[in-house]
């Protein structure tokens, strides 16, 4: 299984960031690039335990579907998705929140599993782990963007 980890350090009250990390909107201006779209289940506003999205977008030029389910959360410190139906054989993204001196460190650990056994294992280590954290570090950067704004109620 890959693994990804990243840690945002982010000048902002530690609700602020939890909240803007599973807001669906946000998340879909945030990947842009990649044309995503929440199609079914929770389609806007934020996302809470125990509730599934299903999004769409265009990713290594082809239109894929993922859903995802919230299956833990403890406000404003963690939650965490998985996915129950999609291209990856698993995926499983923690999110974490630590208040630091009035300020929040994110952080996001991100595992995976391609299907196609050893092919999907090259796959991952040659491109799609590169490609998934550049992924995250674009949706971390509007997320950093947004809380440290002094426009931050509007996304």
């Amino acid at each position: 299984m890959a693994k990804i980890y990243l840690e945002t350090f982010i000048n902002a009250d530690i609700r602020k960031v939890f909240d803007l990390s599973r807001d669906i909107d946000l998340h879909q201006k945030s990947t842009a690039k990649t044309n995503e779209k929440a199609i079914a289940g929770k389609t806007y506003g934020l996302i809470e335990l125990g509730e599934t999205v299903t999004w769409r977008a265009k990713h290594l030029g082809f239109y894929q579907t993922l859903t995802t389910k919230i299956t833990e959360m403890e406000s404003p410190k963690m939650f965490t998705d998985i996915m129950t139906k999609g291209a990856f054989k698993s995926m499983k993204h923690q999110h974490i929140f630590k208040e630091k001196d009035g300020k929040t460190l994110m952080i996001d650990i991100f595992e995976f599993e391609s299907p196609f056994g050893i092919f999907g294992k090259l796959f991952n280590k040659i491109f799609l782990k590169n490609y998934l954290k550049k992924f995250l570090i674009e949706r971390n950067k509007m997320i950093k963007k947004i809380a440290e704004s002094s426009l931050n109620n509007q996304i």
